[in-house]
């Protein structure tokens, strides 16, 4: 049984950092996409201010996928605590059931997703360095 063994899988540990920086990096694109769009398009802003709207998601994106690439157990704690932001403004903002759906499957789930892939990548690089 190799459940709580400490064996350096360092395959394993790539492929979490890869999928957890694509969640991030894909997470951030959609992110861009929607509130560009939604300015752009739904509240009749101007391209320039609906750019620079986006710009901001952009930038914490951005952030985040810079922090996972040096720290990942900051990186994991951020994505964490977004993630329990989101739902509690969901709980302060009274979300109906479609809403919590939605941002569940595009905004809580893959930050969870994500926080969980950089906090395995970064215990089995310990888990490495250990046994070199």
């Amino acid at each position: 049984m190799e459940l709580m063994a400490k064996v350096c899988k360092s395959e394993e540990m790539n492929f979490e950092r890869l999928a957890a920086r694509i969640f991030v990096a894909a997470g951030g694109l959609f992110w861009v996409a929607a509130v560009f769009g939604m300015d752009f398009g739904y509240q009749n802003q101007s391209f320039g201010d609906a750019a620079q709207n986006a710009l901001l998601y952009l930038a914490a994106a951005l952030l985040v996928f810079g922090i996972g690439w040096f720290f990942e157990n900051l990186a994991a704690a951020l994505l964490f605590a977004g993630a329990v932001v989101a739902v509690v403004w969901g709980v302060v903002a009274g979300w109906e059931a479609g809403v919590w759906w939605v941002m569940s499957g595009v905004l809580i789930g893959p930050m969870m997703i994500s926080a969980l892939l950089f906090y395995r990548a970064a215990r089995m690089q310990r888990i490495c360095e250990l046994k070199v």
